[in-house]
């Protein structure tokens, strides 16, 4: 099937994940609720507890860190929908019809991602709300939530690799996010990584997590009192490369999982 074709039955796809939204609102209620909490608690219960150098503003600071972690927990949703789909037979379907193999999670990945798209909004209207502003132009800003809505579509593949490796949506929902706390929380997205050990510095200077949250505060203007080194000087190119190469990986082993298992 040539690759027009492959787009097209992706979007066909999309637009049916699309559709499940309306038909099940508590996906769109809890998936905003979750995002919210975290916005309004780390302001509020954190906010004045977490010194900054030079005084700066702890919920400018906090902001682009909520949104990264947010996106980062894309991978949930996606691989609890797929295993759904893979427990209900519903792949099954698929497989018996005339549409690119890729196709189902190119429709997963993509629908999640507009569904974040829309999350995203959500947190930024909160955050102004609670404080959070930005310092630089437009078009940086529109850079920093391009960045930030890759980083969902990129995660989402990680789920879709997830989704298709358990054996039920239970599983998967425990298995999609647990290992996300650490790669979150041992970065710079909560706090400056200067108070950690230095051993745990290292790890957090080089965590991608804290090259996307500093990417972000970098193209917001916010405070960004991070690390050293690569990571440090070029967050956002750095960023655009953490992409490229997870993309890169997880794309192709989604993509072999799903045919070996539509295979069996």
């Amino acid at each position: 099937m040539s690759l027009a074709g492959e787009l097209h039955d992706g979007l066909i796809l999309t637009k049916r994940s699309l559709l499940r939204i309306p038909r099940v609102p508590e996906t769109l209620m809890f998936a905003t609720i979750q995002p919210i909490m975290f916005v309004v608690l780390f302001s509020y219960v954190f906010g004045g507890a977490v010194p900054l150098p030079g005084g700066a503003s702890y919920r400018e600071f906090l902001l682009p860190g909520v949104f990264v972690q947010t996106m980062s927990f894309a991978t949930a949703a996606t691989s609890v929908g797929l295993a759904e789909d893979m427990s209900k037979g519903l792949i099954d379907r698929f497989r018996s019809l005339p549409i690119a193999r890729s196709a189902v999670l190119v429709g997963r990945t993509t629908a999640d991602m507009l569904l974040n798209v829309f999350v995203l909004a959500v947190m930024a209207v909160c955050g102004v709300l609670v404080g959070w502003r930005i310092h630089t132009d437009v078009g940086h800003a529109l850079l920093a939530f391009v960045l930030i809505t890759l980083l969902a579509f990129t995660m989402s593949w990680i789920g879709a690799l997830i989704g298709m490796s358990v054996r039920s949506p239970e599983v998967a929902s425990t298995a999609g996010i647990v290992w996300l706390f650490p790669v979150t929380f041992v970065s710079n997205a909560f706090v400056p990584i200067g108070g950690m050990p230095g051993w745990l510095q290292t790890i957090a200077n080089w965590n991608p997590v804290s090259t996307f949250v500093s990417a972000a505060r970098e193209l917001f203007g916010n405070p960004n009192p991070f690390g050293s080194g690569l990571p440090r000087e070029h967050p956002v190119v750095l960023s655009f490369a953490w992409i490229v190469v997870l993309l890169g990986i997880f794309v192709p082993l989604a993509v072999r999982k799903y045919r070996i298992a539509t295979s069996r």
